[in-house]
């Protein structure tokens, strides 16, 4: 009888043993740490009072975080990625950059963060390095580097704040910084622009100047065509704009900032390159040539002298934009325009009887300006008048540079002569020699896919008139209007056409933009 009560006692304290063992082990899981990379992030689960437990918050199941804007030499990203586990330990968490991050930065709780590297890999797969096939939550929260969330109700106040307004962005301002600045942003794609503006007071903008987060609902980011691009988030800030959709600053809801990044004048200076080249290379990917800032400066990225013009070999007579549903572009334009200049100077400098010829003359009735979707500049002269003038007579031979910079050359496409606007850079005034023959003025060349090179009366340059173009006065036949109308017919100069109009309205682009 003594055996058996000793035998209940034992197996009863060692019951009593795991039952403590078991409290021990749950005490210490309540409480448990995670490691990221050589840093310690102690979770903080949200406590009810009600209830008299802790709870995580169910919002955080609804948003992915994600970090873009940051760089491999300075970064503070351990922090930023701890500051959010603090208050949002189960959080999503998206590091994502262009190339692997160099040196590398290891976490070791891979169940919540993770790195997603654009670059093309043999070892990795098309879902591996695409964002957006990652996000499985409804909302996405970008947050730049070196931040610090500092509320456990800021992830509740942005979804209430998304659910009202759910197809615009919401701006999230830092604390202590300098303030961020809205802008109104004017695109037009047709003409490879950009436009920005500063707008009255108001808590809607287009785009934001100043370190700020961004809380979009997944659905709206998915309608970008390269969310991600960089320099995030202005890259961002055109493509939303694109699709008419707003931003809209918080008014309660602000973040903190952590330590401060690119103190060095080094680090600085790499930031400036950087910043460069990325807005160059996302100007160009977005084809947009010029830029006009909100304090009125320019700044093109286009065509240059030095650089091969925007578009290739004409086919059709038809340039390539056009098919884009484009107008030339602006770099393309104004380098029309320089050598349009210069050569009238030279002409008139060795007293060439000249005159705006075709679609030019057309541009310069309409606008004083070359047509918005002309590909070069066209010209008329006394065939007689070549020897008065030295590039042009020397040029007969072989093509000439003249101290300018510009290239003289007989056309091999027939008799007639052309200057470019640089030996790179193929932009052309076309120059042709008419001569009188019984009163009506004919030339050598004609072109049968332009129903407008035709012969004309003599009449209508005895004498020649004048007209304004390009920012200066030329010479024009003169009865302009039924000049034109006689070359392109009745309604020309009215009811323009684009080349081709009926090709065009096939392919369901517009046979001419009438009151453009």
């Amino acid at each position: 009888m003594r055996i058996r009560i000793a035998k209940f006692i034992t197996v009863f304290v060692i019951l009593l043993n795991f039952i403590a063992v078991y409290f021990i082990w749950k005490l210490l899981s309540s409480h448990s740490k995670i490691k990221v990379s050589d840093t310690v992030v102690t979770p903080s689960p949200i406590f009810n009072e009600s209830l008299g437990v802790k709870k995580t918050s169910k919002y955080q199941n609804e948003v992915t975080f994600i970090i873009r804007a940051f760089e491999h030499f300075d970064h503070d990203i351990v922090d930023t990625v701890r500051s959010v586990l603090n208050i949002y330990p189960n959080a999503t968490v998206l590091i994502v950059a262009d190339t692997p991050v160099y040196p590398p930065i290891v976490f070791n709780t891979t169940n919540f963060v993770k790195f997603v590297n654009l670059k093309i890999r043999l070892t990795n797969t098309f879902k591996d390095r695409t964002p957006n096939l990652l996000i499985k939550n409804k909302y996405v929260f970008f947050i730049p580097d070196s931040t610090r969330i500092n509320s456990k109700k800021l992830l509740e106040k942005l979804i209430n704040l998304s659910t009202k307004e759910p197809d615009k962005i919401i701006a999230v301002p830092y604390k202590g910084t300098k303030e961020v600045k809205c802008l109104s942003l004017h695109l037009n794609i047709r003409e490879w622009l950009i436009r920005f503006d500063e707008p009255s007071p108001t808590r809607e903008c287009d785009s934001i100047k100043g370190k700020h987060a961004l809380f979009i609902n997944t659905q709206v980011l998915f309608k970008m065509p390269d969310p991600f691009m960089l320099p995030f988030p202005d890259a961002l800030y055109i493509q939303s704009a694109s699709k008419y959709i707003k931003v809209t600053l918080a008014d309660d809801v602000v973040l903190n900032n952590g330590r401060e990044l690119f103190k060095s004048r080094h680090n600085q200076w790499k930031m400036q390159q950087l910043e460069r080249e990325r807005q160059r290379s996302m100007y160009n990917s977005l084809e947009l040539k010029k830029v006009i800032k909100e304090n009125g400066v320019i700044e093109w990225y286009g065509c240059r002298r030095d650089t091969q013009r925007c578009f290739g070999s004409i086919v059709d007579e038809t340039p390539d934009y056009l098919w884009e549903g484009k107008w030339t572009p602006p770099c393309c334009l104004a380098g029309l325009r320089q050598t349009a200049r210069h050569v009238l100077e030279q002409l008139e400098e060795a007293r060439v009887r000249y005159w705006l010829e075709g679609g030019s003359l057309l541009g310069a009735m309409r606008g004083g300006d070359i047509l918005p979707w002309d590909y070069d500049i066209d010209i008329g002269i006394y065939r007689e008048d070549i020897t008065r003038c030295t590039w042009l007579l020397r040029a007969t031979d072989k093509p000439i540079t003249d101290p300018q910079g510009f290239v003289w050359e007989k056309a091999v496409e027939g008799d007639f002569y052309r200057v470019q606007f640089s030996q790179i850079n193929r932009l052309h005034v076309d120059i042709f020699p008419f001569y009188s023959r019984n009163g009506t003025m004919t030339k050598d060349t004609w072109f049968k896919t332009h129903p407008q090179d035709r012969e004309f009366p003599e009449y209508y340059l005895k004498p020649l008139s004048t007209i304004d173009f390009i920012g200066r006065t030329v010479s024009a036949p003169n009865n302009i209007h039924d000049f034109l109308e006689f070359k392109f017919g009745e309604g020309a100069i009215e009811n323009p056409e684009y080349p081709n109009p009926y090709k065009m309205a096939i392919h369901g682009l517009s046979r001419g933009p009438v009151g453009s």
